[in-house]
């Protein structure tokens, strides 16, 4: 789910720059910093949903889980790690139609390059699981499966201490998703508009 995607590394971003910002100067074993939540709530309008005219909705989303950093090599990079439960229900403004899904999944760091020019490229895997539900509860789609991609970060001249990481950019995708990959929007559209 593309939308997912980006709501999810956004989410992981968040709660990966507030947890740093939070973390003790000395780590145990390496360990930067370690952060439960529960039921962060969050809620967005998107336009043009899955690229329909005129289709508005609203995400709202809770999650709960863990995100934790570790310093790792020579240079003690930081490397996130986060499991994450997502739920969101989707809703079409105009008729109060909606949709839920529910997605438990693994994001962590499996690269990350000091680029040398005050960046870093962060490689990560996320893999996991989403399952869409229409309004009657029943399954509509599924998407089991893992990604890789690139993001940059500027590591704020410090590049083994993320407290003061900005995230830049989304670079690319490395490996397409794998797995069933149901088409979400496909599925979603038709329930949301009826």
């Amino acid at each position: 789910m593309r939308y997912s995607r980006k709501l999810r590394l956004g989410a992981i971003l968040a709660l990966g720059v507030t947890a740093a910002v939070a973390f003790a100067a000395a780590a145990n074993a390496g360990q930067i910093f370690r952060e439960h939540f529960r039921d962060a709530e969050d809620s967005e309008v998107f336009t043009d949903f899955c690229g329909e005219s005129g289709l508005t909705v609203e995400f709202a989303t809770t999650a709960d889980g863990h995100v934790h950093a570790v310093a790792r090599g020579r240079d003690g990079l930081a490397y996130f790690g986060a499991q994450i439960r997502q739920d969101e229900v989707v809703t079409n403004l105009a008729n109060g139609n909606s949709v839920r899904s529910h997605s438990t999944f693994v994001d962590k760091d499996l690269r990350v390059t000091d680029n040398g020019d005050g960046t870093l490229t962060i490689l990560i895997l996320s893999t996991g699981n989403a399952v869409l539900y229409g309004e009657d509860g029943k399954v509509i789609a599924r998407n089991p499966g893992q990604v890789r991609f690139e993001i940059l970060v500027d590591h704020g001249g410090t590049p083994s201490d993320p407290s003061d990481d900005e995230f830049i950019e989304f670079l690319r995708e490395v490996k397409e998703s794998t797995g069933r990959n149901d088409d979400f929007c496909e599925l979603a559209v038709p329930m949301l508009t009826t």
